[in-house]
């Protein structure tokens, strides 16, 4: 039933019921979408969408970590590509567009392209790539980073998910037998585009259809632990406690401010605190937190980094408790193609389109790509900025003015 309906929304070509088709793989109750890494509802996905890309007469193939590939043969045999997509994996209870946008765009372009002009001058492939989120397992970027060869099996040896099942058992349990592996590495690829919604509010507010992304913004990752001590609440004097609750809420004051103060582009979040022992009648005795900072300038994070844990130290000192600092992202500011990034500006002037261009506050696998070739990153408004929710919603004006755009650049690129 899933491929007889598959055959029907190539034939439409429609990227709403599409978007809605894919949807519905891995549906949650409030509507949203949860499409985890080797799980069954992402393979499930990754094989609707190797159907449907057979229907529309690619070439398809998997790599040995599940990255699907829709394959267009150039005419000029000069084994270079032209790679377009996004990602197909979601945040737990996500929305419906991040992501699946990207690929279904990608998709309807190539398709439009073929039917119109026939295969390209170059390779045209389009990918959905394995996974970018990194929802389930404590890593992002594996599809896009395998390609590029930042990433191997090395890298998740030893890797667990929040159940504790093992990366490469994941991985097995879905087909891709990590004894299988072969290195997925592609040195052909001559340019990456990838269309993704926005995520944000940037481009509704200023009414514009097209965000072109300029640069995207580097990530640091850190959890901060504060290790006091637990104590009687009621018989310990304030002068003699070591509350690991009170050093935290300074030091997310202090960065917060500090955040605000250091650069208008600068955006440090704290989004999870976990108390230790947590109970109203006790000192607590230890705090961990997560800090998330962002900015298109390393130097900047740098700067802010130097300062806010210079204060960090100081305050350990004064206090006589234990900081302990431990990083675990950190992922380089991109600039995009600045050669591309003017063809998509020229191309959306002459075809009247309103459009921006801006710098992406969140990662995206085109600043993994964006390291390794030519790279342009092009956005959609978000309704109300809203992303990783059910409540995400791009309207269908906005979808197609991105996929006409985008059949315009990989026309540019490919024929």
């Amino acid at each position: 039933m899933a491929i007889q309906v598959n055959k029907q929304l190539v034939e439409d070509g429609k990227v709403g019921a599409m978007i809605e088709w894919l949807a519905s793989i891995g549906e949650t109750e409030n509507g949203g979408v949860t499409r985890l890494l080797y799980s069954s509802a992402w393979l499930e996905a990754q094989l609707e969408l190797k159907s449907m890309m057979d229907q529309m007469k690619f070439h398809t193939y998997f790599d040995s970590v599940g990255n699907l590939f829709g394959r267009l043969p150039g005419t000029e045999g000069n084994n270079k590509t032209i790679l377009t997509g996004s990602h197909i994996d979601t945040v737990v209870d996500g929305g419906k567009y991040d992501g699946a946008y990207g690929i279904i765009a990608s998709l309807l372009a190539a398709l439009r392209l073929l039917h119109k002009y026939g295969n390209p001058k170059k390779t045209v492939e389009v990918v959905s790539l394995c996974e970018e989120e990194g929802s389930r397992f404590p890593l992002t970027f594996w599809g896009s980073r395998n390609i590029s060869g930042a990433y191997n099996l090395t890298k998740v040896e030893n890797i667990k998910d929040g159940e504790g099942i093992s990366f490469l058992d994941a991985m097995t349990q879905v087909g891709f037998d990590p004894k299988l592996y072969s290195s997925p590495v592609r040195t052909d690829i001559e340019r990456f585009v990838e269309i993704h919604i926005e995520q944000g509010m940037i481009l509704e507010r200023n009414q514009n259809q097209i965000g072109i992304v300029t640069h995207i913004v580097g990530q640091r990752r850190y959890t901060i632990c504060i290790k006091g001590e637990s104590n009687h609440a009621g018989t310990t004097p304030m002068n003699f406690r070591k509350d690991a609750v009170s050093t935290a809420s300074h030091l997310i004051s202090f960065l917060t401010e500090k955040a605000k103060h250091t650069d208008p582009m600068l955006v440090a979040t704290v989004g999870r605190l976990n108390v230790k022992p947590n109970v109203p009648n006790v000192v607590a005795g230890e705090v961990e937190f997560s800090l998330d900072i962002r900015h298109h300038e390393e130097k900047i994070i740098d700067q802010y980094c130097q300062s806010i844990f210079t204060e960090f130290k100081r305050i350990s000192d004064v206090l006589n408790i234990a900081i302990d600092i431990l990083q675990w992202m950190d992922v380089k500011p991109v600039k995009m193609d600045e050669e591309m990034c003017e063809w998509a500006s020229e191309i959306a002037e002459k075809k009247q389109f309103r459009f921006q261009k801006m710098i992406s506050g969140a990662g995206h696998d085109a600043q993994v790509f964006g390291g390794a070739c030519p790279t342009s990153l092009l956005f959609v408004p978000s309704r109300g900025g809203i992303s990783h929710s059910p409540k995400e919603y791009t309207n269908l004006e906005d979808l197609e003015t991105g996929i006409e755009l985008l059949t315009e650049v990989l026309y540019k690129l490919a024929y």
